[in-house]
């Protein structure tokens, strides 16, 4: 890893402040419910951790691992779901929590699987976005950042799960 050139793409305190905003509108959309959060593991970690802890109201979470990177930079395309949920999301508010919106494969994938299950809302929130490399049309409901095309780390996010405690978002140029 000593090879990489790390370059500062969000700082920590950018990343804060948008998570609070982000929060703020989630929580005035979810007034008087109890959404069911899903993170999708483990990028979304972090981001889900901060983020609940600024809504305003009770929620109830669950995990979810989805793989179409494997050791790469780029996308598979090919999805496979490596843990589900623990829970029935049939009529409940559900808000996916998702690290990074790449292709759209993965996400419309996710859509189509959970509508099945008959939630009575279901919606994604995503800390960062990255329209130009959509396979898909995909927009999220929510969306902290949008970035160019480059591979980032830092915040949750990983290569070859490598760097993942950094508190900066950054790009990684191997």
């Amino acid at each position: 890893m000593k090879d990489e050139k790390l370059e500062v793409l969000l700082t920590a305190e950018q990343i804060d402040a948008k998570v609070k905003e982000l929060a703020a509108e989630i929580s005035k959309d979810y007034k008087g419910k109890k959404p069911l959060i899903i993170a999708i593991l483990k990028g979304a970690v972090i981001f889900m951790s901060d983020l609940i802890r600024q809504l305003e109201m009770p929620v109830e979470i669950d995990f979810m691992a989805i793989s179409s990177y494997g050791a790469d930079t780029a996308s598979s395309g090919v999805v496979r779901i490596l843990k589900d949920l623990d829970q029935s999301i049939k009529d409940k508010d559900v808000l996916i929590v998702e690290d990074i919106v790449d292709t759209g494969l993965t996400l419309s994938y996710l859509i189509e699987n959970l509508s099945s299950r008959q939630p009575r809302s279901l919606k994604v929130v995503t800390l960062l976005d990255k329209p130009e490399r959509r396979k898909v049309e995909f927009k999220p409901d929510y969306c902290g950042f949008t970035i160019p095309d480059c591979f980032v780390i830092g915040y949750g996010l990983d290569f070859d799960e490598h760097y993942r405690h950094l508190c900066d978002l950054c790009i990684l140029d191997a």
